[in-house]
């Protein structure tokens, strides 16, 4: 008997990219339900249609269903991958352009906005866990693709649900070291640690090889700098590959004065983006994904989901970066730095069971410093966003090393929750109920 498979979110324009990665390993993941969930009825159809063309081309036996019925489509569901995205790229483009006019840094998943970001995203998530629990066959998988991701997994972890957490940022660097060296993705294991959006990778062995040290020499540092936005001596310091999204901490200043001299935004980019996606997916002869999805920041996302899920099921026992539980709980940890019950990003093996994290060696002062400051935000992210009180939320600023001021924090609070408030009854009960 076959699999079944709920997209939440299945709207997104990604959509098209875990369509592809399914339809890859149909060998070894059996779907015969892919159920695609979504609460803009419009996107849905137009994303829809798309994916069943898709399907249709390459011969796929399942049975597709586009639904806005939550319940119907987690009922009997298997995986449940949650892609969601509450308040659509308006909210998106708040979390980046409110910040900066307190004087921070405004990011959708780090910093104030994605502070943002978790308190309008974590509650929506846990109810979604909650029905899988009750609907979904036992046993079942959620796979959690939205961000910010080592939050929302944390909140998952935290409430006892069978959840993994996933990020496209290590697979996107396995698959460019194997391009260099000519080499199978496969051949290639990263040394990735650290949380989700605030890792490094310390090593890159290609048939067990460290070859870090060849990327590194000469110029390297320059190039890999360049690549990843942080400063190559910070590369040089610290010898290793910093993920893309270290820059924030790394160029705080400089980057608040691009931010604040206004002009170019993600969000903006990322809406013409969309619409010009979905101009492209209402037409009738599309039956594969289009290149421009690319630019839409999801590369390597039906490789990392679908690679996941395949291996959850037939318990393969390859080696994946996930976001899991640091330890478990028998003294072994990943990251030594940090407690068990801590959410981190690290390569794990991938089995039936769930994921197993492989023993990293400590990080680094400078590394550790980060992470556990960070790891604390997160901490106090999830207790607000579950309480709906403003007061950790006003901690989890404070925390956050991107705001980390009083003079900063105390007054963008408040805005920031008044922006979102549609979004967020659990700090405004009343207006949930006018």
């Amino acid at each position: 008997m076959g699999l079944k498979l709920a997209v939440v979110g299945g709207g997104s324009t990604y959509t098209p990219e875990l369509i592809e990665g399914i339809a890859r390993r149909s060998a070894r993941l059996p779907v015969d339900e892919l159920v695609l969930l979504d609460i803009d009825s419009e996107r849905l159809e137009i994303v829809g249609g798309l994916a069943r063309r898709m399907l249709d081309g390459v011969g796929w036996p399942g049975h597709l269903t586009l639904t806005g019925e939550t319940d119907a489509a987690l009922e009997g569901a298997d995986f449940v991958l949650i892609q969601l995205r509450v308040g659509g790229q308006a909210a998106r483009l708040v979390d980046e352009t409110l910040p900066p006019r307190f004087g921070t840094i405004g990011q959708e998943t780090t910093g104030a906005g994605g502070l943002a970001k978790a308190l309008r995203t974590v509650p929506i998530v846990l109810d979604l866990a909650e029905r899988t629990e009750r609907l979904a066959n036992p046993g079942a998988w959620i796979v959690d693709f939205t961000n910010p991701v080592g939050i929302v997994t944390q909140a998952l972890l935290d409430d006892g649900h069978r959840a993994i957490g996933l990020c496209n940022v290590a697979i996107g660097f396995q698959r460019s070291f194997a391009a260099r060296f000519g080499v199978e993705p496969e051949r290639v294991e990263l040394e990735h640690v650290g949380l989700n959006h605030l890792s490094w990778e310390r090593a890159v062995r290609v048939d067990g090889v460290d070859r870090l040290p060849e990327i590194l020499a000469g110029d390297g540092a320059d190039e890999v700098a360049a690549w990843v936005g942080s400063p190559a001596e910070v590369v040089r310091l610290t010898h290793s590959i910093p993920s893309y999204y270290l820059k924030y901490y790394y160029r705080t200043d400089e980057i608040l004065r691009d931010q604040v001299a206004g002009g170019h935004t993600r969000a903006a980019e990322v809406m013409d983006i969309e619409f010009e996606l979905l101009t492209m997916y209402r037409n009738p002869n599309l039956a594969e994904k289009p290149a421009l999805l690319e630019r839409r920041g999801g590369a390597y996302y039906s490789e990392a989901a679908a690679q996941l899920i395949a291996s959850l099921h037939d318990g393969r026992g390859d080696v994946q970066v996930v976001d899991i539980r640091n330890g478990n709980g028998r003294g072994a940890r990943a990251l030594p730095d940090l407690p068990d019950t801590a959410v981190v990003e690290v390569p794990a093996r991938i089995t039936r069971e769930g994921a197993v994290p492989s023993p990293q060696a400590p990080l680094a002062p400078e590394m550790r410093g980060l992470v556990q400051a960070v790891k604390a935000y997160e901490e106090l992210a999830v207790s607000a966003a579950r309480t709906g009180d403003p007061g950790r939320a006003l901690k989890a600023l404070l925390a956050n090393p991107i705001v980390a001021r009083w003079s900063i924090a105390e007054p963008l609070l408040p805005a920031l929750l008044e922006a979102n408030r549609q979004h967020l009854p659990r700090f405004f009960p009343a207006a949930a109920l006018e």
